[in-house]
């Protein structure tokens, strides 16, 4: 059983090999008894200004490891226990077709790699493109404004995490994050994720991890369709019997749904098909760009340019006092850019992206207030037609009628509605751009942020702003950009499953990931989707 090493300090001078003679002098032991070494975790405390150290855990072994915990007896140095689990066991009922995975994105790609290893062959379906050619059509709508409807920012290989930054924190505790981020690496991304305190991809990296998880599938007998697109469901009896791609009937009894948050015709065919679902919260606001030149100063003081540091990140909450809404920073990318993020002509949605060095000019983040189902059936009547007030898609009509204010303000093509920070708190429009530049492209346009936001919403973020000016100094400055709107910070819809992970509509049909309301990034999005793969593997053998 290997000893685990906690509150290992390195000062911001010490180079990182002296890190395994610190461990030793912890221990007491020569720096040759460390038999096995290995970084757990790297974290920044940089809570006091100018003075920032790295705090590291580790993992040992060596000789007489419990005759040398017993003596030390030190809270940081404990023994680590392994994971035993339940070996996981083919079912007996035969599965008559091979599964099928809907979705490309961190919960397919992972449902589908575990079902792949195991033998099963699944096919995996997706709307959008290959990753490589995806990427041309995303930099076209970016470079023109021309936009595809089935592969974009949300659509296509890798799903909408591809364009964002690649993060890998997470919140959930399942010995299943170790093994995602184990395979991450083992396909091409850095190696560092596997200690870093706060993990990331980087888009430019990501990409050609994504392509080597899927040449994995493929080599293991599975099959991977792009361009094509899940139209429809069949179910007999209370069971899954076929789905329907491209306009092919495809026999199916094991299907997960890995649709993504953004996938609303699938919705709606989903809720014609009477698949039990229900609104759930959401968040909306902007996307706030600093200089990260300041974000750096506030956060590591006259260190900021210190080789050792990276660009410095943040999270912030708050509530208004005026609305009671709660608001808070998401997806916070050092060092990049505001993206044009629309899957639907007409609307228009923000998302940020950064690369693995974030070495970009500006820091950005969403700012976002939360917004649940009462909101949605107050704003019902604006929506276009009238809807039962128990429709579990009201909050993805909330979503579309924001978008097309955005879109309108902005120009109709496109270009996203901007504002000064200023402007925004003093509810005036931008008349010019101040030293923060906006990233956005294909264009921008001046315009008071207010007219494509709820009224709540703009109050909200106005007392959120003063609020976190607190915490960082600058936060609020004039020159700030807001770029609008942000509306897609997670799925409106839960689709509701029972304890084997089927929905409880239709056996056969397994609902996952954040498209379904069970995740909320992309490790638990992996983590949701190996759950449903471990689900249909205890229950199916493999058809001879």
């Amino acid at each position: 059983m290997p000893i685990k090493v906690n509150n290992i300090i390195l000062d911001i001078e010490d180079d990182i090999s002296n890190l395994k003679k610190t461990v030793a002098e912890k221990l007491k032991i020569s720096e040759n008894a460390l038999l096995k070494f290995k970084i757990l975790k790297e974290s920044i405390d940089a809570r006091k200004k100018d003075i920032v150290k790295f705090n590291y855990a580790v993992e040992v072994s060596t000789e007489k490891e419990q005759q040398l915990v017993k003596k030390l007896n030190n809270k940081d140095v404990i023994f680590e226990e392994e994971f035993n689990g339940e070996q996981l066991v083919m079912g007996n009922e035969k599965l008559r077709s091979r599964p099928v995975v809907i979705g490309m994105g961190p919960s397919g790609m992972f449902a589908a790699l575990l079902l792949a290893r195991r033998g099963y062959k699944p096919l995996v379906i997706e709307r959008g493109e290959d990753v490589e050619n995806r990427t041309k059509t995303v930099q076209k709508f970016w470079d023109s404004g021309i936009l595809s409807t089935e592969s974009n920012v949300q659509f296509g290989e890798g799903g909408a995490g591809t364009f964002s930054d690649g993060k890998l924190t997470t919140r959930i505790k399942d010995r299943r994050c170790k093994y995602i981020v184990d395979e991450f690496i083992g396909f091409g991304a850095p190696e560092e994720i596997a200690y870093s305190g706060k993990p990331h991809i980087g888009t430019d990296i990501l990409k050609g991890v994504v392509k080597n998880l899927r040449e994995e599938i493929i080599s293991l007998g599975g099959e991977v369709r792009f361009n094509s697109k899940l139209q429809d469901i069949i179910i007999e009896d209370g069971s899954l019997k076929a789905i329907v791609v491209n306009g092919e009937e495809i026999p199916c009894e094991a299907l997960i749904l890995a649709i993504g948050h953004s996938s609303r015709d699938t919705y709606e065919m989903l809720y014609k098909n009477n698949i039990s679902m229900e609104a759930k919260p959401f968040a909306i606001g902007v996307r706030v760009e600093h200089l990260q030149s300041m974000i750096n100063e506030n956060q590591y003081g006259n260190l900021a340019s210190h080789p050792r540091l990276k660009a410095a990140d943040y999270r912030l909450t708050s509530k208004s006092e005026k609305t009671g809404r709660s608001i808070y920073s998401f997806c916070m990318c050092p060092g990049g850019e505001v993206v044009a993020a629309s899957s639907e002509q007409g609307r228009l949605v923000t998302n940020g992206m950064s690369n693995y060095k974030r070495n970009g000019e500006n820091a950005n983040s969403a700012l976002v207030v939360t917004v649940g189902p009462q909101d949605f059936i107050n704003e019902s009547s604006k929506f276009g037609r009238v809807y039962d007030m128990d429709y579990p898609l009201l909050g993805m009509e909330f979503q579309r009628f924001y978008e097309e204010l955005a879109f309108k303000v902005g120009g109709s093509n496109f270009n996203a509605p901007v504002q000064l920070m200023g402007d925004f708190l003093k509810n005036r429009v931008s008349s010019r751009i101040g030293k923060v530049k906006p990233s956005y492209t294909p264009g921008y346009k001046l315009v008071n942020l207010s007219a494509c936001l709820p009224d709540y919403v703009a109050e909200s973020l106005k007392d959120g702003i003063k609020n976190f000016d607190r915490k960082i100094k600058g936060f609020s400055d004039y020159d700030n950009i807001l770029t609008g709107i942000e509306t897609r910070t997670s799925a409106p819809v839960k689709i509701i499953r029972n304890d084997e992970m089927q929905s409880i509509s239709a056996e056969g049909i397994y609902p996952s990931g954040e498209g379904s309301g069970f995740a909320g990034g992309i490790v638990s999005a992996a983590v949701d989707g190996l759950k449903c793969s471990e689900s249909i593997i205890k229950k199916y053998k493999i058809s001879d």
